[in-house]
């Protein structure tokens, strides 16, 4: 029955685009006319930083070991007092 008259299904509507549009232009206003950001996209910035940060650990233990050199060579250490198996006395 559409009589030419708006009804309520046309006037939500409207009222819904109505407010979208100005979500959108404020939206807009704020934030400039960048991209968005989005959930998928600050994922993906943690997970590059992420692989950066490890990239630097492991750039910084490779320095350090550098630095450090080989570890030196040393000699067992020599048992001080009786052996296993010998008798005192």
């Amino acid at each position: 029955m559409n009589t030419g008259e708006p009804g309520l299904t046309t006037l939500s509507r409207t009222v819904v685009a109505l407010a979208r549009d100005a979500v959108h232009t404020v939206e807009r206003v704020v934030s400039g006319d960048g991209p968005r950001r989005t959930a998928r996209g600050n994922a993906w910035e943690a997970v590059c930083a992420d692989r950066a940060r490890a990239e630097r650990q492991a750039e910084l233990r490779r320095l350090a070991a550098t630095l450090a050199g080989p570890a030196p060579h040393r000699e067992p250490p020599v048992p001080v007092g009786p052996t296993s198996g010998a008798r005192i006395g």
